[in-house]
């Protein structure tokens, strides 16, 4: 599903119009990005966890030199399913 259909999907089981379900759509994925920037969880009970973790400095290799690189330290975008997710998947 891409963010089209979700949109439609929103739109059709809240009975409210695309271009509303569009606009809450965008404003939630758009809180969450920037809570997740300013360090922050976001915690959806029964749906799962939003965080960020870090990736620590690493080894990495360039095929193209033939030599290995460090590669600095990342903080990454994660996420957890909580368990009326997980249940619901199986």
């Amino acid at each position: 599903m891409n963010k089209a259909e979700l949109i439609g999907s929103v739109a059709e089981k809240a009975g409210v119009s695309k271009k509303d379900a569009e606009k809450v759509v965008s404003a939630l994925f758009g809180t969450v990005s920037n809570a997740l920037k300013s360090g922050e969880k976001v915690q959806v009970i029964g749906f799962g966890t939003f965080y960020t973790r870090v990736l620590r400095e690493r080894q990495g290799y360039n095929p193209v030199k033939g030599k290995s690189v460090k590669l600095p330290a990342v903080k990454i975008p994660a996420f957890k399913a909580g368990k009326t997710l997980k249940e619901g998947v199986r």
